[in-house]
Parts: structure tokens; sequence; C-alpha cells
């Protein structure tokens, strides 16, 4: 059974050279214009290059991704590899989108350098990857169902891996993919494998027992209460009494001069695509992503927003996670999301890196029992404020009342009246039995008389 530490520095780095990274990594961080660690990279990065196993919670935003793969890539740097043939790191990210994320953010921190980094993901050709892996990669970053596939088909092999790094573990948890990381621990399940766990919250059952299997003695770092709310990020709300009131009210914010990037999240594919086409024909450039598409299309529309093609992203929870862009000034929720811990995930699409953000949500009458359940989780009132012109009449509806139940009045005891005897009506005397029968009402046989003899 692990036994979880909680590890603190006394203060976080002023500057990456602290934290003991090599060099090449220190330059190609300054070329990115990233110059100091943030407060879970300062915590997390030097624990991992000591070796410990990492059990680590920090709020979305944070830096999460630099925090493990700066040691993953520290590592194959500077130490000799346990096998030739075998990677030597496996990062495992919930979604493709995400995983795509830190495979670009691997391939930046790696350039000029020979270590060669794959992609594994479901939704591509199988055949395509099974070459690459091959070709013996150092780093594997990959989706966790795919990543079973290869292991079952004997395509990929573990027993030399190094480091094992699970990206937002309760979200794989969530998915299903309980079967798969267990898989993935037993098929790399050695003495020297070191694991990193990360994720935006730690408070979930699953995630908890899951560790314990996965982590040796890990060192705990808890940076910030998954229910406490981004202080970077600004959080408004505003009644809407219908769809048409709503589109009303979304019109008035894209089109305000203080947005940059925006990223609307709906409730439905359909949402998606008409909130794109009616931005467009107000001259906003805005793209629609949703979860039934081609892999190669989402990867393409996602590359396109990222690179500053469209100012609107209009999308479903698939973007909640895997989007580290500090171009995005604002979220808005079109619609609430169903499970609290979305929201969170949802608005911390903004605000990223120490930068400000602005959330938005509107919350019509289907909306009200998701924006209960989310003020509960975040411990906090939530304050509503209305456009001039744009007011709602709805304002929500208030908890129903108990309901008070009357006294019962007890009557006073009264005495009982005495019993009337019960007549009972004579009973009849039973008929006699005529003879031959006897008392079951059967007659005896009778045997036929003998002939005589004359």
């Amino acid at each position: 059974m692990a036994c979880h530490k909680k590890f603190v520095l006394e203060k976080n780095a002023l500057h990456f050279t602290e934290l003991g990274i090599d060099t090449r990594l220190e330059a190609q961080l300054a070329h990115q214009g990233i110059t100091s660690p943030t407060e879970i990279q300062s915590q997390a990065v030097p624990t991992a290059i000591a070796g410990h196993d990492v059990f680590a919670q920090s709020k979305t935003g944070s830096g999460k991704t630099l925090a493990f793969l700066l040691p993953a890539i520290h590592r194959v740097m500077k130490q000799r590899a346990l096998s030739k043939r075998d990677p030597r790191v496996l990062i495992i990210a919930p979604t493709r989108e995400l995983a795509t994320q830190v495979f670009s953010q691997c391939r930046l921190l790696v350039a000029g350098t020979s270590i060669s980094v794959v992609k594994v993901l479901g939704g591509e050709n199988f055949n395509d990857q099974v070459k690459a892996l091959r070709k013996d990669p150092q780093i594997v970053i990959g989706s966790p169902g795919r990543i079973a596939d290869h292991l079952e088909q004997r395509s990929l092999q573990l027993s030399g891996l190094e480091l094992l790094v699970f990206d937002e573990a309760d979200r794989m948890l969530d998915l299903g993919f309980a079967p798969q990381l267990n898989l993935i621990n037993e098929q790399a399940n050695h003495r020297l494998r070191q694991t990193l766990l990360f994720s935006a919250t730690l408070d979930h059952a699953q995630v908890e027992v899951t560790s314990r299997n996965l982590l040796r003695s890990p060192k705990k770092i808890i940076l910030s209460d998954a229910h406490q709310q981004h202080g970077d990020i600004k959080q408004t709300l505003y009644f809407a009494d219908h769809l048409d009131h709503k589109d009303a009210l979304l019109k008035h914010f894209v089109t305000q001069d203080n947005v940059g990037q925006c990223i609307i999240f709906t409730a439905t594919r359909n949402d998606t695509v008409r909130i794109s086409e009616q931005l467009n024909t107000l001259g906003i450039k805005a793209v629609a992503l949703a979860g039934d598409l081609a892999q190669n299309k989402r990867l393409d529309i996602m590359d396109t927003f990222s690179r500053g093609l469209f100012k609107v992203l209009v999308t479903t929870d698939v973007a909640s996670r895997g989007l580290d862009l500090l171009s995005v000034t604002h979220v808005i929720n079109f619609d609430l999301p169903k499970q609290a811990e979305e929201y969170v995930h949802r608005i911390g699409r903004t605000g990223r890196a120490g930068f400000k953000g602005t959330a938005i949500s509107l919350v019509g009458p289907k909306d009200w029992n998701s924006f209960v359940a989310i003020k509960n989780y975040l411990n906090d009132a939530l304050s509503f404020e209305s456009i001039s012109g744009l007011e709602a009449k709805f304002k929500g509806f208030r908890p129903p009342k108990p309901k008070a139940k009357a006294p019962v009045e007890k009557k006073p005891a009264q005495a009982k009246a005495a019993k009337k005897p019960v007549r009972r009506k004579p009973t009849k005397p039973k008929k006699a039995i005529p003879a031959p029968f006897d008392v079951d009402g059967h007659a005896p046989l009778r045997r036929k008389p003998k002939p005589t003899e004359e």
C-alpha cells in the first residue's frame, strides 16, 4: 500500500536554473519566452528529478504539463537507458486532444536533440503507429485505449520503461479507463519504474484507490483545493429566459472590443454548428468542434484555432481539457455542464499562466439545477449581473418548502362498551346415513351368488 507524504518547498524557485534541469531545456524554455517556473513546476520538477513518485494536484492552467515534461526529458538527457529497445518514458492522457497538446509541447522541448517522440492515439492508423514504434522512440505519448491495444498486440513493450506519467487521472477513470490503466501498470511493473500522477482534482474516490496500486511511497503535492475558485478568472452569470434570449446575450458579449479569442461551450453538437454559423454571418470568424468529427478533422480545427485563424471556437465538453492557449481571454458557457467539475475545467481554458481571464455563464430554466450543483461544489456565492435592455424575467427557482405535518389530535380514550353476547344458530343434527352405506358414503361390494347345482 502506498504511503502519501505531503511535500512542500519553503519557497518557489524564481528561475528554472534552481530546479536543476538540463541547460538545453533552459535554453528551449527561454526561446519560448518562459523564464520563471510556476508553483507546481517549482515543487514537482525537483521532486521528480530526485527520483520520487509524485501524486500532484493543481488547478487548471497552472503549468502541469511542463511539471512532468521537464523531469521526463531531463531523465532521458542525463541518465543511461535501462533498455535499448523499449520506450523510456510513457505519458498517458485521457483524450486525444490533450495528448496532442502534450505531444506538441514535448516536440518543442526536444527540438535540436536526438530524442525521438511518438504519438499513439485512437482514431489514427494502427499500422502506421506500429511502424513508428519499431523505430524505438524514447518517449511515447498516447491515450489509454490505444496504448492498451498495442500492448495486447505486443507491438509495444514496457519491460524497460523508466518513467510512467498519468495526466488528468480523474478524467481517465471517469471515462472508464481503469482496466487499461491496470494493464499498463502490470506491463511496466518493476522496481526501477518511477510514476508521476497529475490532475486538476484529486478528491476523487477512484483516484485515491488507483493511486495506491500505481505509486510507491509518493510525495503528495497539493497546491489548491479542487473546489477553490480560480483567482485569475472573473466569473459572471446572467439569467436568460429562453434560447433566443441566450442568442441575444451571446451576440452582445462576443462583439465587445475587449474580447480576444473566445471559447463557447454548448450542450449539444447541433448548437455548436448553429451558433458558429450565426457568428460567421455577423462577420466573426467562428468554427465548430464536436466529438463526432473524425480525429484528423478535430486536430485541424484545434490547430487553426490555436494559430489564431479563428476568433471563436464553439464546442462541447470535448475541449474542456487539452487546450492550453494564452490568447483565450473569454470563456462563455452558453449551457451549463451537468457535472460541476466540468465547469471548473471549462473556465480553466482562460486565465492561464498568470494571465487574467473572463468566464461568462448564461443560466436559463434548464440550467438551474446545474447552477445549484456548481454553487454547492465551489462553496461560494456566484454573482448575477444583467445587461441593459436584455434583462431576464427568469430569476431562478426557489427551493420547495418542506410541508409541515399537521399535528394529530389524539382523541380521549373512551370506555369500551361491553360486547353483546353473540347468539349462535343451533346446528342441525346430521341425517343418519341410510343402509347399506357406511359413514363415508360407500356401499359394500356384493358378491355374486354361487350357482346351485341341481
